[in-house]
């Protein structure tokens, strides 16, 4: 089940996040969860990304939490960026920043939708995760893309 199911839900959370630390700490906890459960839920897949979104919300409310207690000089000195490395591939940090700000403009169902069908859920997965009706995954999903399209070329055309 772990083997199966991890690589993929470990993909997802670390595109939602941004942070493989944070995305493997919560894909992990999921499983653990799965595990004191004691049985297998009917759709293993769309349990465990349940449970690791719930999971994400939780550390994410915890954060905006603490940084609101935060003085500002802390905050800098928490959230500075460590110095690139000489040998960062200018041109894919460019673009990979650019789709990470063009889907963080995103609705979060929106966002959530299209990390999940990036990373292979099925549309009935993914339905049954974020509580949508299967039979419109489709057209949400193409809405979703396009959205996403003019998120990103908001952020191509804007001022560097």
């Amino acid at each position: 089940m772990f083997d199966g199911h991890y690589p993929r839900l470990f993909r997802y959370l670390d595109r939602l996040s941004g942070d493989p630390d944070i995305a493997a700490d919560v894909a992990q906890d999921a499983f653990v969860r799965l595990y004191q459960r004691g049985s297998f839920p009917d759709a293993p897949g769309a349990w465990l990304v349940s449970v690791a979104m719930n999971l994400f919300r939780n550390i994410q409310s915890a954060k905006s939490r603490r940084l609101r207690l935060l003085t500002p000089h802390r905050v800098e000195r928490t959230l500075a960026d460590p110095p690139p490395s000489p040998d960062a591939a200018v041109e894919d940090d460019e673009t990979r920043r650019r789709v990470r700000v063009a889907i963080d403009r995103l609705p979060e169902r929106e966002r959530r939708m299209l990390l999940m069908q990036a990373e292979g859920y099925s549309y009935h997965e993914i339905a049954t995760a974020l509580d949508v009706r299967e039979a419109s995954m489709g057209t949400t999903l193409t809405r979703a893309r396009r959205e996403f399209r003019l998120r990103y070329e908001e952020v191509w055309n804007a001022p560097r």
